[in-house]
């Protein structure tokens, strides 16, 4: 199948590369860098072991157009956009903390609560909620960046304590990140969507704070369908998600949650098949646009060659 699982390029004036669970970066002389968007899927902190088709295009897409969208906000971090996988933009020094943003009741937060916890970050959570609930304000909870393992929840007042971040700057995160989902809250409205929560990375470039990496991706982010939410929370039934959460369910449902000793399940062609036809569709209902398969018949030639003329202009 043709996907990208691993790139071993080498750029003029290349200086260092990073291999994230998904991505794969480049960095060129400390003044740009270059993210391929890998068909690599991971879940549940683990690289599951087969790509998957499209993945790659799907999100850098989807991210290309949201930073687009969101650009009026905060300056991002996007030059251009070369091969349907690959971004180039500014070098910049990343925050260690990603912003993670939550206007509902879902995923880590509904299984703290679950589990009787009512703070998620130093955040209070109201009394009497139920699963999927929609919060009165959306809750800023962050996490810290770890290089490796799991991503820490951290409260502000730690954040600030430990001088991760400076008071002013942090401010300014914790501004930018409600006007960014407010904006990816509205656009989801107009495709039928709920945005339920999502993460947002910083950094900074000679003083000036930029909006990094990828944003509202069904990776970073989930969503519901509008229609019909009210009707479901009511009865007390599972919402219809767009994120990869059903990439979890299906580990889950044979035994794989990511812990010790645990073996993921056979990834057939067929699973794979249906996990690129799940992502495409994610991307259609997203950005309400009709997507176009790349040619893929030589994807690894395709997206060194796209980053390569455009290195050399």
């Amino acid at each position: 199948m043709n996907a990208i699982t691993e790139t071993k390029f080498n750029f003029p004036k290349q200086k260092s590369f990073y291999k994230g669970k998904v991505r794969d970066v480049y960095n060129i002389d400390d003044k740009m860098l270059v993210m391929i968007v890998s068909d690599r899927i991971s879940a549940f902190d683990v690289v599951l072991p087969k790509g998957i088709p499209y993945k790659g295009q799907v999100l850098n897409q989807i991210a290309a157009k949201f930073l687009k969208a969101t650009e009026d906000i905060v300056p991002n971090w996007v030059i251009a956009v070369p091969d349907p996988m690959v971004t180039v933009g500014h070098f910049c020094e990343p925050f260690k903390v990603e912003m993670v943003i939550r206007g509902y009741l879902s995923g880590h937060a509904w299984r703290e609560y679950k589990a009787g916890k009512r703070t998620v970050c130093g955040v209070s959570m109201p009394d009497g909620m139920q699963e999927n609930d929609k919060f009165p304000e959306p809750l800023l909870t962050p996490t810290t960046k770890a290089s490796v393992g799991h991503d820490e929840d951290i409260s502000k007042e730690e954040i600030l304590k430990q001088g991760i971040v400076s008071k002013e700057d942090y401010e300014n995160l914790e501004k930018y990140t409600r006007a960014i989902f407010q904006r990816g809250t509205e656009i989801a409205a107009s495709m039928g969507l709920i945005l339920v929560d999502t993460k947002y990375e910083f950094g900074k470039k000679e003083g000036k704070i930029f909006l990094i990496d990828e944003i509202h991706t069904p990776d970073s982010s989930r969503y519901f369908y509008k229609e019909g939410y009210e009707s479901r929370q009511q009865k007390g039934e599972a919402q219809k998600q767009l994120s990869k959460e059903f990439v979890r369910e299906w580990l889950m449902e044979n035994g794989f949650q990511g812990k010790d000793g645990q073996q993921v399940p056979e990834m057939t062609d067929e699973i794979c098949s249906s996990i690129s036809e799940r992502y495409i569709e994610l991307f259609e209902n997203i950005v309400g646009e009709k997507f176009v398969k790349a040619d893929v018949s030589n994807v690894l030639s395709r997206v060194e060659n796209n980053i390569n003329s455009y290195l050399s202009k």
